[in-house]
């Protein structure tokens, strides 16, 4: 072929898309001609429109996809003419077959239709644009990528991610689609790109302005979109980096180059270390032989052995077996006369030992009995003693308080009829004395007298207030006895099982089978009960907290009430969260702490009346403590 001809300056002119084709037809005849040189030699060519590339030697199937690719490029980058050259290149090489092989159509992928040198961004990024969206709470929303990234799936373009791009409005529209980082990648994303160009929806219908855009755009991202300034050039520059088929490929293959020789040594350690295993397993072969000859020597001579010694003992057993048959035979001589002796003795002993060993057994029953009767009667000597105890001190006291408070009515009666003979008196006085002013002498000495009777009444009135001083300090003392006996009462019947109305209950304690009955309506049984115990203690540490204040006064008929705040935020979200049933519990055990123990949040425990829901009289709890007793005093007298 002819030599290669350098482009003139008139050659440099552009040539419009119209031109184009009339261009190519023209290269082509220069080649058919001759004009250009594109094999230089068997299976190496050369590119004869790209003098100022530094490679110039390629492969008939690289040089086809050079020319392929450069001839239907889209970029901007490339001239009319460089396409046109291309075109007519590509339609050489396919058509006149300068290397033979004709057009491999079992080898031509993806990398056929690209220029090597274009910029792509890396990883392999797809763009999609004009993704429908709308407005919901003054923001822009619109499809998940998720969803896209089935869609395309569902093409056979296998993305690995499709991500949204969202800015301070919302979703902006757009989205990045990335593709495998090997060429499988590279020929999905290709393929993905083609599609929107089938449909005229790729990056140049895009760009033509003043035309509707209706479904979505997509293109594979390349150097001026990763140069962009906007929000898609910001995101591709975060996750990628824009690199030429070329350089992937050279890179790809110096890997390729490195992995190979890696390999290349570690067989060559490997054949150095099989040959060393070869040589030990050569010597451990004939040390193991020599061994098994050893090992068989040995095994005749202690076979050997084995029978000598076999012979020896045999004999050796025969003395023994003889000797043995005579002893044998005296033991079995001894043997009988000790038994019809022992049979005798077994006879004489057999009644003796069999009265003995009931008696031994009836003794230790009762033994048993015994202890466990003692043990019982002592606990219940002990509880019948604090019964009766607590019964006497508390009718004692009962006798006491009531002749105390009806020796205090007497002493009120008294002291008031004192202080109405004082009264009286001291009105005769004032009569008296305007009486004496008029100089009656006989009044004076009326006045002097009721003065004197007025001075003893009023001696008579300090007594009494005294007396009745030193009463009100008994009843107190009294009343301080009661209230302790009523609260070693309580104690003790906490420690006791009775199944009566009266009992002691925890005033304050939360309910938890309300808790339990809302969350079974939320939750399965075993989470239930989790839920419900959590619950349940948060409001008993609720009802503990000193800082909290659900309860309010208010005077109803002159007399004060304490009632349940309806604005706490706390129970009012109780009730809306877990309903009536849980709000009640809660209160509930409000107004009792309130009420029972109004100086502390705290729980305490009262002798309660169940049947009527109030307080227990000191009475009714010694009356069911004298019936306790009775039972089983009546019980241990049965038994």
């Amino acid at each position: 072929m002819g030599s290669s001809v350098e482009h003139s300056s008139g050659e440099d002119t552009e040539v419009s898309d119209s031109e184009t084709e009339e261009y190519s037809e023209k290269a082509y005849e220069e080649l058919k001609n001759g004009k250009h040189l594109v094999k230089l030699a068997d299976q190496v060519y050369n590119c004869p429109f790209c003098p100022t590339k530094k490679r110039k030697d390629f492969q008939y199937k690289e040089l086809l996809q050079h020319a392929t690719s450069i001839g239907s490029c889209s970029s901007q980058k490339r001239t009319g003419k460089d396409k046109a050259n291309h075109l007519a290149l590509s339609k050489y090489l396919e058509s006149d077959s300068v290397a033979g092989p004709s057009k491999p159509s079992d080898e031509v992928d993806a990398l056929a239709d690209q220029d090597r040198d274009e910029m792509f961004v890396w990883p392999w990024i797809g763009i999609v644009v004009n993704i429908p969206t709308s407005v919901q709470n003054g923001r822009y929303v619109g499809a998940s990528g998720s969803k896209l990234r089935d869609e395309l799936a569902s093409k056979g373009f296998n993305p690995t991610r499709v991500r949204p791009l969202w800015n301070y409005q919302g979703h902006s529209g757009t989205a990045i689609v990335e593709f495998r980082k090997d060429w499988s990648g590279f020929t999905n994303a290709m393929s993905f790109e083609k599609y929107y160009e089938a449909k005229h929806h790729g990056k140049r219908n895009w760009l033509v302005k003043n035309e509707k855009k209706s479904d979505l755009y997509a293109w594979v991202a390349r150097g001026d979109d990763y140069n962009s300034n906007n929000i898609v050039g910001e995101n591709l520059r975060k996750i990628g980096d824009i690199r030429t088929i070329s350089d992937l490929m050279e890179e790809e293959a110096r890997k390729t180059n490195k992995l190979v020789g890696n390999l290349t040594n570690v067989i060559e350690a490997k054949k150095m270390h099989l040959i060393e295993m070869e040589s030990k397993y050569k010597e451990t072969e004939s040390s193991l032989s020599q061994l098994i000859k050893e090992k068989d020597n040995l095994h005749q001579e202690y076979n050997e052995e084995i029978k000598k010694i076999e012979s020896s003992a045999r004999d050796h057993f025969k003395r023994i077996f003889g000797d043995h048959e005579k002893l044998k035979f005296q033991l079995e001589t001894q043997k009988r006369d000790l038994e019809l002796r022992g049979q005798e003795l077994m006879k004489r002993e057999t009644h003796n030992e069999i009265e003995r060993k009931k008696l031994s057994e009836d003794l230790e029953q009762n033994a048993v009995k015994n202890c466990s009767l003692q043990a019982a009667a002592e606990e219940q000597r002990k509880a019948d003693e604090k019964v009766m105890r607590l019964a006497d001190e508390q009718k004692k006291q009962k006798e006491e308080l009531h002749k105390k408070i009806i020796m205090l009515e007497k002493q009120l009666d008294a002291k008031q009829a004192v202080q109405l003979e004082i009264e009286q008196l001291r009105g005769k006085v004032n009569v008296m004395k305007h009486m004496g002013d008029e100089g009656d002498l006989e009044v004076l000495n009326q006045v002097d007298l009721l003065l004197k009777a007025l001075r003893e009444k009023e001696g008579d009135l300090e007594s009494l207030e005294d007396l009745n001083q030193s009463l009100i300090i008994q009843e107190r003392k009294s009343n301080d006895e009661l209230q302790d006996a009523r609260k070693e009462m309580v104690n003790g019947l906490k420690d006791m099982s009775i199944n009566s109305h009266i009992g002691v209950k925890r005033m304050g304690e939360l309910d938890n089978k309300p808790f339990h009955d809302a969350m079974k309506r939320k939750y399965n049984e075993a989470e239930a009960d989790e839920r419900a115990s959590e619950l349940c203690s948060l409001w008993e540490e609720y009802l503990r907290d000193p800082g909290w204040h659900p309860l309010k006064v208010v005077i109803t008929n002159g007399k004060e009430q304490t009632m349940i705040k309806e604005d706490d935020e706390k129970l009012i979200d109780l009730k809306k969260n877990y309903g009536t049933a849980v709000y009640n519990a809660v209160t509930a055990a409000l107004i009792e702490i309130n009420e029972y123990n109004p100086s502390g949040t705290y729980i305490t425990s009262e002798l309660w009346n169940y049947n009527e829901g109030r307080r227990a009289t000191l009475k009714e709890g010694v009356a069911l403590l004298l019936k306790q007793w009775k039972f089983h005093k009546k019980k241990r007298g049965m038994d």
